[in-house]
């Protein structure tokens, strides 16, 4: 494996710090970062250094396939997270950036846009997961795989520059209904499974973590270079990422606290 730069090692640490424990004395004004994922909401506040001031998250499942299929499931969450951050940081967000996933289209990306806009949050900027993800990372030569829970997104950049952008279907929810189908088990017990004792079924999942890995592969263009570096929740389970990398012949990059990888992106975007 391929050792995590320091700065990102220590902005994430910073991050995973701030769940429940806002920053003290944080620099001027705070901006807001609002990420919808399939299975949890993470709202996250940065200060004008970009510094972790506050993060929290609200578990609902209300987007799939990184479409929000719960609108008004949706809003409550985010208004939620608004008047708990506003009752810690006594500072209301009055506006945030969101993002959605790279295949998702013009119309249902802005959805993202709708749902904080009817919760009371101006939406100030919509970005994709991938780019936003590249603004924590900053990668010169490299590639981006946010795996969430029903897509996988994936960036490649040469010099600095996205030189190709998309996705495919498969992620942390395929993982889940493996794992379900293998220990006999409903969905919600098999996500647990999956987040507390992982290493345990890891040959269990190891078929879906490498169909992951094929859709990462099938997704970057022939003769880039550089590692990949995985971002996202599902794919969290000790083992997981060298299971990519033996399958695709290519360096990976595990970030600690990778779920937060996209959430402060989002919060440093616009």
């Amino acid at each position: 494996m391929i050792s995590v730069a320091r700065d990102v090692d220590a902005v994430l640490a910073d991050a995973a710090a701030r769940t429940g424990t806002p920053l003290a004395d944080p620099t001027g004004s705070l901006s807001f970062g609002i990420d919808l994922g399939t299975a949890t909401v993470v709202i996250v506040a940065v200060d004008s250094l970009g510094a972790p001031v506050y993060v929290n998250a609200a578990r609902r499942e209300v987007v799939r396939d990184g479409i929000v299929v719960d609108f008004q499931g949706a809003v409550e969450a985010v208004r939620e997270l608004r008047d708990e951050a506003a009752a810690v940081l006594g500072v209301l967000p009055e506006s945030a950036a969101t993002a959605f996933p790279p295949g998702v289209s013009e119309a249902d990306s802005r959805a993202c846009r709708f749902v904080l806009e009817q919760a009371g949050v101006e939406c100030r900027g919509l970005v994709d997961e991938v780019s936003a993800a590249q603004t924590l990372l900053e990668l010169q030569d490299g590639v981006i795989a946010d795996i969430g829970g029903g897509s996988t997104g994936v960036g490649t950049y040469v010099a600095g520059e996205l030189v190709a952008l998309d996705d495919l279907p498969g992620g942390g929810h395929h993982l889940n209904l493996i794992l379900a189908g293998s220990l006999g088990v409903d969905i919600r017990t098999a996500e647990q499974l999956k987040r507390e004792e992982g290493t345990v079924h890891l040959a269990a999942l190891r078929p879906g973590i490498e169909r992951v890995a094929h859709n990462i592969g099938r997704l970057i263009p022939l003769g880039a270079e550089g590692p990949i570096h995985l971002v996202g929740g599902a794919l969290m389970t000790p083992g997981a990422a060298r299971i990519v990398e033996n399958y695709l012949d290519r360096p990976v990059v595990e970030h600690p606290h990778s779920m937060l990888v996209t959430p402060l992106g989002i919060a440093l975007s616009h």
